[in-house]
């Protein structure tokens, strides 16, 4: 049956496995968690000498998971319980065997099957897993845009449940490490383990000075100041920070340009908004209270025929950025002349 990643792991720590799991999606970060897991404490060190074994999908004979299947009926040498991985799974064309084997169990071994993609849950063998009871289906999909800021807020709640501490994280940090990161939930994690390792003794708060310290983002010319200049109407800030993303090769000028559109997208709504208390705009526009003091501000500079006007240029700057009617300027030039027509 389909799964939650926590429950799945609760389950797993309470020693509680079930005969097949299959961990699929586009984002690994939680479904590698699973199969590390898995691998690590399912069977003792000894055991797993004898009764562990990971195959690779692309090695399996005739791409069939039939000598898989047949290795999982079989019995543990040490008595116990018997672990089979098959990685890269999506290599396997043939399922049949799976299908069948769905209908008469092995309690004592674990099959997991990691299946880098989306199986079609249309054909009969997978729409049969995913509705078997004793299947732990996990589909960890990448996030969106949008969703990164929140995830890394939630990460750092759960890690002071674990620890406990009191660390927390500046509301200028997320929408940083997302645009320079992406959506990369693995990247994400290392990069927020860099910074709470890298925190001098005794400072609970990470904020854009230690990133900048331990991740190399600078604290000063990034997206989020490029946006304070424009809110604010600082004309030589703003062409500061876009001659040097213009520069500089992490700050492509098409990844800069996405945080851009949704902060005026969100103003244009904003403006139409009838209730603009804080905390009703901050749950309208899914972002954090703490800027919604940016769109009262950002409003008064930019009445709503402006922001549709704003949200056009940037549209028409992307296209540019991309080749289209664009034959010669650079970077630099669009960034001065899209920073120009915002603020004139």
């Amino acid at each position: 049956m389909v799964k939650k990643f926590d429950d799945i792991m609760r389950a797993l720590r309470a020693d509680a496995y079930v005969p097949i799991y299959i961990l699929c999606g586009e984002e690994p970060y939680y479904t590698n968690q699973v199969f590390e897991f898995i691998a690590s404490h399912a069977l003792d060190e000894m055991a797993r000498e004898f009764d562990q074994q990971v195959l690779y999908g692309r090695d399996l004979p005739g791409n069939d998971i039939a000598s898989v299947i047949g290795a999982a009926r079989g019995f543990a040498m040490m008595g116990g319980r018997k672990v089979i991985i098959v990685r890269e799974a999506q290599a396997v064309k043939k399922w049949d065997a799976l299908s069948a084997y769905l209908d008469n169990l092995m309690p004592q071994t674990v099959l997991v099957i990691c299946y880098n993609g989306k199986p079609d849950k249309r054909q009969g063998v997978w729409k049969k897993a995913a509705e078997h009871p004793q299947v732990a289906w996990l589909q960890s999909d990448k996030l969106r845009d949008y969703e990164v800021e929140r995830w890394i807020s939630a990460y750092i709640q759960d890690y002071n449940s674990q620890k406990p501490s009191e660390l927390s994280i500046d509301p200028r940090v997320a929408p940083l490490l997302a645009d320079h990161i992406g959506t990369d939930l693995t990247a994400i994690v290392g990069a927020l383990q860099k910074l709470i390792d890298g925190r001098p003794e005794g400072v609970n708060v990470i904020d854009p000075a230690l990133v900048e310290r331990n991740i190399g983002i600078s604290k000063d010319y990034n997206i989020m100041e490029l946006q304070a200049a424009l809110i604010r109407g600082d004309v030589k800030k703003a062409n500061q920070i876009t001659q040097y993303f213009a520069s500089s090769k992490d700050h492509p000028i098409i990844r800069e340009l996405a945080p851009l559109f949704t902060f005026f997208s969100n103003l244009l709504m904003y403006h139409y908004m009838a209730d603009k208390s804080q905390a009703n705009v901050a749950k309208e526009l899914g972002i954090n209270p703490y800027f919604v003091k940016d769109y009262v501000t950002a409003a008064k500079r930019y009445p709503a025929g402006k922001t549709f006007l704003i949200i056009g240029y940037l549209r028409e700057t992307d296209a540019r950025s991309k080749g289209v009617n664009n034959p010669s300027a650079k970077d630099a030039d669009l960034w001065k002349e899209l920073i120009y027509k915002i603020l004139h």
